[in-house]
């Protein structure tokens, strides 16, 4: 059961109100917690957090800082972050919603289910997103794919019931355009997270082990919807198991390491009938396996990408059960089918 405790609930261009929350005495006599340890409200010029296990899974509340350096190295419920200016934000996994209002000249690095903005300007986000990001009334927004590791955080993906594998952080839906004018794009490919997001300086929070090596980030690195390198691409499709997730992460690195590009990773259930679809004359071979849980299905991209899976898989994954696309010319259909269907299964 989860606590919650007073901020502004209105009305949003979606239609819906954010539900109203409960007074914090409220909150503190129905649960015995004290809304103090679940807010930051009113700092200029400090350095805060919470270290993992500090949140576990209760909402918080950001508001009306300045010059702040913010760290949540836990998951939440739900995170609203208000009147904000010049901080740069951390914020583990999040299972519901994060909501940035009247924000502007923020750095921040968040993982979540959903992603909203509104009255915000120039914000930098480093972003994993289960669901499609949506920006409203907003101008200069940017957006790099979530990179970063601590030993806590892949149990906190798990906790907040986020998979490492469904991000969306490129699909930006800005629900107010303006004609001529374009209120999002991309940060650099080559984008630092520390020089965005500097690791914590104080004392307390120098004890997360934190690493911001791509190479160690939780979340694999896609290439999104950035300008794809090469005409090829392959499609790669882990079934339910023990090792699935170690499985894909070992073939990204063994792919990538050759020089492909990882532009998209999804994990989502499947039905005998979408095999059909995705693995057409294969899917005989694949069905059974669909009932032990999720896939995880992964678009490589390059010149040749379809032949290095195919050797990669043979050589590595001997004895397991992978999809790879059969031939250049089916893979880009491969690829298509598969996200189709993702996009279908998750809503979007």
């Amino acid at each position: 059961p989860l606590c919650s405790f007073g901020h502004r609930s209105e009305p949003t261009a979606l239609g819906s109100a954010t539900a109203p929350l409960e007074r914090p005495s409220q909150a503190e006599e129905c649960w015995g917690i004290d809304p103090k340890d679940y807010t930051f409200s009113g700092l200029k010029d400090e350095t805060v957090g919470r270290l993992p296990g500090k949140v576990a899974g209760q909402q918080f509340i950001i508001q009306d800082c300045e010059n702040c350096s913010i760290y949540i190295f836990d998951h939440s419920a739900t995170i609203t972050v208000d009147d904000c200016v010049n901080c740069q934000i951390f914020l583990g996994p999040i299972k519901g919603s994060v909501f940035f209002r009247d924000c502007k000249d923020c750095k921040c690095i968040v993982a979540c289910q959903q992603f909203r903005t509104r009255d915000c300007r120039k914000l930098e986000v480093f972003l994993c997103c289960a669901t499609q990001p949506i920006i409203e009334s907003s101008t200069g927004m940017k957006f790099g794919c979530f990179q970063y590791y601590y030993p806590e955080l892949a149990l906190q993906f798990k906790d907040a019931g986020l998979s490492i594998f469904n991000n969306t952080w490129s699909n930006i839906h800005d629900f107010t355009p303006v004609s001529g004018e374009n209120n999002w794009g991309l940060l650099p490919e080559n984008a630092v997270v520390q020089d965005y997001v500097p690791l914590p300086s104080s004392e307390e929070l120098k004890a997360v082990r934190i690493s911001t090596d791509a190479m160690r980030s939780i979340i694999p690195i896609t290439r999104g919807r950035r300008q794809k390198s090469s005409e090829e691409s392959c499609l790669a499709v882990f079934f339910a198991g023990d090792y699935t997730t170690a499985n894909a992460r070992k073939l990204i690195d063994e792919m990538t390491g050759k020089g492909f590009q990882l532009v998209q990773t999804k994990e989502v259930p499947m039905k005998a009938e979408d095999a059909q679809r995705v693995f057409r004359q294969c899917a005989s071979e694949f069905i059974p396996l669909l009932e032990k849980g999720p896939v995880v299905a992964l678009e490589f991209n390059g010149d040749g990408a379809v032949e290095a899976c195919q050797s990669t898989v043979n050589d590595v994954f001997n004895g397991t059960k992978v999809f790879v696309s059969e031939s250049k010319a089916s893979a880009s259909q491969d690829v298509d089918n598969f996200y189709n269907f993702a996009e279908m299964q998750m809503g979007m």
